[in-house]
């Protein structure tokens, strides 16, 4: 069988999983024919139209596919574990976990002998002593890396300073270096307070030619093929629309207001992160796209469909966009909605308030295989009164 495969039909083998010793991907010994299908169908279930036509499914790679490696570190400083750890402190290593492309892999061993040189103590839950919680890590198509650690507190910091310059040497491709502070005992990622370690600032993620700065908190699809996939079709859609005023709500760092910008008069994207907007600027200046600007707002209240719009696209966290912010898509001038959700269920409850609105098109996309979860993207279009 080959692994990259698109619909291979027997599940995937891993041994961690078949070991109990991680249950992230519950569907992985399923076979990926059956997944995709059952996705699908439990997307027509959820979502209905008289209209409405499905595009074929967006399929995935079998395993190399993720970008973002989150990694629970576990161990001692002479023999430092990456994967998972209980609460216990008993650390499984996930270094080799099927998901990873080759060059995440190929990062994990001088990651190691960073955490040995640097003398940083992997935190005890069971204690409460230490200080390295996490490794953060994302791959951008170019190979380039961005890091993160995740500490306890600033007592490592300046170790973590002093070895850089030799980390950067192991791994050539190292972009943004952070460390984030999370002082707290709690099952919580990652603090408030993040410090950006000499070098640049940003991880360059370029999707159809788009390029996109991703900040060390910076929010971004974990399966880049696909999320390239997800603003392609938002895109032609778009292009098929030719709208004069756009408006892109959840817009992150820029992905589908972006992509949109070439078929559209104007572009608006509006997102609560003023890093993000700061970064979805930089690429629209970048790209010379007079055109298109990004302002820092709150997306979800109904204030940000202020103004004429003649197609807005959504891109909500997975509880949806809410009552307050159909009410303003139902009440604004829009004849055209593009919905992209990572929950089927909070999209169908969405989609329920917003009765102008029927779906015409739509697509799984399957951005989290060997999992319950996909992306749908729906187009709608209003409905003649």
């Amino acid at each position: 069988m080959n692994p990259h495969s698109p619909i291979p039909n027997p599940g995937l083998h891993c041994p961690h999983f078949a070991a109990a010793r991680c249950r992230s991907c519950g569907w992985i010994q399923r076979g990926y024919a059956e997944q995709l299908a059952d996705k699908q169908a439990l997307a027509e279930a959820r979502i209905r139209g008289s209209r409405l036509r499905w595009l074929p499914p967006q399929a995935s790679a079998l395993s190399g596919f993720r970008n973002k490696a989150k990694m629970a570190v576990g161990g001692s400083i002479e023999s430092p574990i990456l994967g998972l750890v209980d609460l216990g402190d008993h650390a499984v290593d996930l270094a080799d976990c099927l998901l990873y492309p080759p060059a995440l892999h190929a990062a994990f061993e001088p990651l190691r002998d960073f955490i040995r040189a640097a003398r940083i103590t992997p935190y005890s839950l069971a204690e409460r002593r230490g200080e390295l919680k996490y490794l953060l890590l994302t791959i951008a198509p170019s190979g380039e890396l961005g890091l993160r650690f995740v500490l306890r507190s600033r007592e490592p910091l300046s170790r973590i300073e002093k070895h850089l310059p030799s980390l950067r040497l192991a791994l050539p491709l190292l972009c943004p270096v952070s460390v984030n502070l999370q002082p707290e005992h709690k099952a919580v990622l990652e603090g408030e307070t993040e410090i950006l370690l000499p070098g640049p600032d940003s991880l360059r993620m370029v999707l159809n030619g788009i390029p996109l700065h991703l900040k060390p908190r910076s929010f971004f699809q974990t399966h880049t093929a696909l999320a390239a996939a997800l603003y392609a079709q938002a895109a032609r859609w778009v292009a098929d629309l030719k709208p004069d005023r756009l408006l892109d709500l959840y817009c992150g760092v820029g992905g589908f207001g972006l992509h949109c910008a070439p078929h559209a008069i104007a572009v608006i994207g509006r997102e609560i992160s003023p890093e993000a907007i700061a970064s979805a600027q930089r690429s629209a200046d970048e790209l010379g796209l007079s055109n298109a600007r990004f302002e820092v707002a709150d997306a979800s209240a109904g204030a940000a469909v202020a103004g004429t719009v003649d197609a807005i696209v959504v891109n909500p966290p997975r509880r949806g966009i809410g009552a307050e912010l159909c009410a303003a898509i139902e009440a604004s001038t829009a004849q055209t909605l593009i919905y992209s959700s990572c929950n089927v269920d909070s999209l169908a409850a969405d989609l329920a308030r917003l009765p102008s609105f029927a779906p015409v098109e739509a697509q799984v996309l399957d951005l989290f295989p060997h999992t319950s979860h996909f992306e749908t993207l729906v187009l709608l279009r209003r409905q003649a009164a």
